[in-house]
């Protein structure tokens, strides 16, 4: 059998509301339906929205087939779990095609009731720099369903205090077990996945692990060499700028990015800064070093 997205259907997202399901539907039905539509498959698509809104407009069916769907895309064939043999009966005239196919091979516990884990929730956690190189603890506020009972389910805040690994990295995903959505008929909740973002910081450039950051330095401390300190996300460092030195030039600290499984490294990006010639003195030496260089960038 082929899945069906009902979500697509519709046009919304996974994560939309029960208010969103039915404004989409409403939407729908008035753009396709064959009194006022002009539409060549009206009757078609008139009946695959009320098929979806059939299945997406029920707490529980949606959530029994957010469960057994979850991961296949419109036009795969799909198969339910082996396990899952008997019939449901959810009833709903427009749910008599692919719902109904797919809950024919569907099974019931052996208690003779409905069980279905709860779905995963997929959600973003914005931190620092700062915290992948430490560690650190956010507090995250979600809006999740709460069944009470069959059909029927409301939002509900939940906050959770989460630990903030130290060597964290872009995209990595934080699984906190159990912290999903409730399950159905004594079966157990599913999982809450959060995605590591970071707060953008200009003085920073992120690449995986590895972190580049801008320097600046003075014409001399660029020409001459020397030690300058650098402030770090670990910490203040002493580096040492090379003789000769242009902007641009890259210097490598090699295990000095995000401590992770393998740490990064941390690149340093040498931006020479020319002084204002805002005083007399300051012209004074800027017109002696254009006599006495004779330097000219653009024939170097």
């Amino acid at each position: 059998m082929e899945y069906k997205d009902y979500y697509a259907t519709l046009g919304i997202d996974r994560g939309a509301t029960a208010d969103d399901i039915k404004k989409a539907y409403r939407k729908m039905v008035r753009k396709y339906h064959p009194d006022v539509s002009k539409h060549k498959d009206a009757d078609a698509k008139t009946k695959e929205i009320n098929e979806a809104y059939d299945v997406l407009g029920d707490a529980e069916k949606r959530a029994a087939y957010d469960a057994l769907g979850r991961g296949h895309h419109a036009g795969e064939q799909f198969h339910p779990p082996p396990d899952w043999s008997e019939h449901f009966d959810f009833g709903g005239a427009g749910a008599d095609d692919f719902f109904a196919d797919l809950f024919a091979q569907a099974g019931r516990s052996r208690r003779g009731g409905f069980q279905m884990r709860g779905d995963d929730i997929h959600a973003a956690i914005t931190i620092d720099l700062a915290d992948a190189y430490r560690g650190a603890t956010r507090t995250v506020s979600l809006r999740v369903p709460k069944a009470e009972g069959p059909g029927r389910a409301t939002m509900q805040e939940k906050t959770l205090s989460v630990n903030i690994p130290r060597g964290v990295t872009p995209g990595q995903q934080l699984r906190l077990a159990g912290q999903g959505h409730e399950g159905h008929g004594g079966a157990g909740p599913g999982d809450l996945y959060l995605e590591i973002q970071f707060a953008p910081d200009p003085r920073y450039r992120l690449e995986g692990a590895h972190v580049y950051e801008n320097v600046p330095v003075t014409p001399w401390e660029a020409a001459l060499g020397g030690s300058v300190a650098v402030p770090t996300p670990s910490g203040t460092v002493e580096v040492t700028i090379p003789a000769g030195s242009q902007s641009g030039r890259k210097l490598r600290l090699k295990g000095k990015g995000i401590p992770s499984a393998t740490p990064g490294d941390l690149y340093l990006i040498l931006d020479v800064v020319l002084p204002p010639a805002n005083s007399d003195k300051a012209r004074a030496i800027y017109q002696a070093m254009a006599r006495d260089l004779a330097f000219n960038p653009r024939t170097a």
